[in-house]
């Protein structure tokens, strides 16, 4: 069952980030995906979730912090 979550992550990361932009460098593509996934985890509200981001159904309540 873990695998149909991990495979939906992909699939998002590849049609909403990675397909979208061409990076110039592998330093470029680190930081666009970091933003990509704090958008994921934290503002994306996906129908399956019932309106709620990932985090919020993991963890209950928003657990947004920002990496230092």
């Amino acid at each position: 069952m873990d695998n149909v979550f991990v495979e939906h992550l992909w699939k998002s990361v590849k049609y909403e980030e990675v397909y979208l932009k061409a990076y110039d460098s592998l330093g470029e593509a680190r930081v666009e995906l970091k933003a990509y996934f704090d958008f994921y985890n934290y503002r994306r509200k996906p129908q399956a979730l019932d309106g709620s981001t990932p985090d919020e159904a993991c963890f209950g309540t928003s657990q947004s912090w920002v990496a230092a």
